[in-house]
Formats: C-alpha cells, structure tokens, sequence
C-alpha cells in the first residue's frame, strides 16, 4: 500500500532537539512534493526517497529528480539501518517498468535513478526488472540519463550481466559502511562481494558509483580505507553521509560527524582519483545525482 508522501518523509524533525545544529532537516514540504505526489500514486509507483525516509525528498523533488523503487516494498533482508520494510515479498509487477517510465515521462524528469530492494527470493535476483525498466525509460524519455543502483544480485554474475546489458549510463551499488560492522549492520551482504561487482560494472566500460554512511561505529582510518578499496575497483563516483536512525527500532547514532571531517574526506577521495566526491551529512546515494 502506498503512503502518502507526508506520512513518510524523514522523522527527524520530531527528534531535531537532539540533533548537532547542522543537522536540521531541510525542504520537507513544499511545490515539488505537492506536484510529484499525485503523479505518484496515480501511476502506482514508489520512491526509496520515501521509504527510506530521506532527509533530501523536498529537495530532490525540486530539482527534477526522483529514485524509483521497483521489486515491491519489501526486502528479503532485514539492514538494521534501513526504513524499508523486510519479510516476504510480492511477485515481480509485469506492469511496474511501464508505470515508472510513464511517471517519469509526465514529470520530466532528465536524470532518474532505479532502485529497489533486495530479492533473494528470484532467481536473478530482480536483474531482469532491472533492464525492464532501463528500456522503458529509453522510449519514454529518449534524452534523460538513467542511473540504476542495484543490490548485490547474491553474488551472481549472469544476473548483473543483464543490467550491464541495458546500458545504463551509471551503475550504482552502496557498501554503506565499513567491512567490520557487516555482521551487525548489513546481515546477509558481503563486502568483497560487493566490490567485485563494482569492478565488474567498471570492467564493462559503465560508470560506477558507490556510497557509504557514517556514524555507524566506524573509525575514520575504516572508512579511508573504504574508500582505496573502491578506487581499487575502479569506482568513479563516491557519496559519504550522516546515519540518521530512521526510527527507534533502527540501530541509534554512534557519532554525528561534523561538516569540517566530511570536508576533508572529501578532498581525501578526490586525490585519490575519483571522477566525483559528495561528502556530507545530508548526502545520499542518489543526492544531486544528475550533476
């Protein structure tokens, strides 16, 4: 069932007394939400920048951009960190590629991101929705770029073969923390696996892209070494934001990083030679992505 935008947006305002000064939620409301909403729900589609409570929505909105969330709503894995619900999912919608391109198609949009959750329960791991939607973006919207950030298809090769295939014009997949906190903060994934389809995407000439979180429990050696690991695997685009506990369930804050330590790892990432660096604690995997 999906919500309405309101109900769903980021809970961070309500917790904005707790939070350091730099961390007040921005553009919650506004035009771009009061217009993106109907075209939504009238397409039967949904946006991880919802599900996942994303603090940029308004933003984002404003901009001309959205993050579909294709496979459903729900996730076969349970993150600790994530918003998006876990259990037993639906079948894969035969109609779900067209309904996203025709969205995409009436609000314009020049740059969209495809996401989804995870679907341990397909045999491809959901790769071929993947290149559904890819194709039905390219005739509905024939000049917008499409970015696909996809799970880890289980380490399957064949699966991310047919997500290359569709030509995206980014391949994105986020390791989100660093390799120690896997077990409590991301059960079922694998960091090397991860990074092995960095580099497989990379290999098949795709613009790669990857992002992580801070403030999980990390040390900040952890996560420069996160980040020599994926210019190893020929990542270009590299994205570092703020955990923020989606809501009391979700695994709290360990640190809130200041701006000045985002700056500097961001200028870090850029020597180290990646095309593009967006370092800070708003920054999401999908933040400004059509720049």
């Amino acid at each position: 069932m999906l919500q309405p935008v309101a109900a769903i947006v980021p809970n961070t305002m309500s917790m904005s007394t707790h939070l350091p000064p730099w961390l007040v939620p921005r553009h919650r409301k506004g035009p771009a939400l009061e217009r993106m909403t109907p075209v939504l729900r009238r397409c039967g589609v949904s946006t991880i920048c919802e599900q996942a409570r994303c603090p940029n929505v308004g933003e984002c909105f404003a901009a001309g951009t959205a993050t579909f969330l294709i496979l459903g709503e729900v996730c076969t894995r349970g993150c600790t960190y994530c918003a998006v619900g876990h259990g037993r999912p639906r079948p894969p919608d035969a109609e779900e590629a067209e309904r996203i391109a025709a969205a995409a198609r009436e609000l314009g949009l020049d740059y969209v991101v495809v996401t989804s959750v995870t679907r341990d329960d397909l045999a491809d791991g959901g790769a071929s929705q993947f290149a559904a939607t890819v194709a039905a973006l390219r005739d509905a919207l024939p000049s917008a770029r499409v970015e696909t950030l996809v799970p880890d298809f289980a380490g399957d090769e064949a699966a991310l073969r047919q997500v290359i295939a569709a030509r995206p014009d980014v391949v994105g997949h986020n390791v989100e923390t660093v390799p120690r906190l896997y077990p409590e903060v991301r059960p079922g994934a694998d960091y090397q696996r991860s990074l092995a389809l960095l580099r497989s995407a990379a290999n098949a000439g795709l613009r790669t892209k990857s992002g992580a979180m801070l403030g999980l429990g990390e040390e900040l050696d952890e996560a420069r070494e996160v980040m020599r690991d994926l210019r190893e695997a020929r990542v270009g685009i590299l994205t570092l934001g703020q955990y923020l506990q989606p809501t009391r369930r979700h695994l709290p804050v360990a640190r809130y990083i200041e701006p000045q330590e985002f700056a500097a790892l961001e200028e870090e990432a850029k020597a180290m030679g990646f095309d593009d660096v967006k370092a800070g604690p708003f920054v999401r995997s999908s933040y400004r992505a059509g720049h």
